[in-house]
């Protein structure tokens, strides 16, 4: 697993190699908390139009700059489930919601959209060409 610091330090665009150091894709996001030093996983797209993969923690090896080897190899890799991205923030709605309001929240949910990366964001972050955050 990664040096619970040197995560801290992985940014978007950054390549990631499997472990003969084929690259398989390049960072999308870094998930985790960084106020309480927690490191969750990674958002790894293979592709500039490729959905994500959500690469776990226990999967990260060696951090370098500029690169990240995973303890996986390719066939472990895209065997590996898609990047969901967190909700900013949620609802919290009291008990005393209506009953319609739960009925809506239950039926019509929330669009998974909503907190996806964009594709002029995706593209420009691909080469290399996005501002960091």
């Amino acid at each position: 697993m990664a040096d619970p610091v040197s995560w801290l330090m992985i940014e978007p665009g950054w390549q990631v190699v499997d472990t003969r150091g084929e690259e398989l894709g390049r960072i999308e996001a870094v998930t985790g908390d960084s106020n309480a030093d927690i490191f969750d996983g990674l958002s790894v797209a293979s592709g500039i139009l490729s959905r994500p993969k959500y690469v776990p923690a226990e999967q990260v090896g060696e951090i370098t700059q500029g690169t990240v080897a995973l303890t996986l190899d390719r066939a472990a890799f895209d065997a590996l489930g898609e990047y969901d991205e967190p909700a900013e923030s949620i609802d919290v709605e009291p008990d005393a919601a209506s009953r319609r309001e739960r009925a809506e929240e239950s039926v019509l949910g929330t669009d998974p959209r909503e907190h996806r990366v964009g594709l002029v964001r995706r593209v420009a972050e691909w080469l290399g060409l996005a501002e960091r955050r």
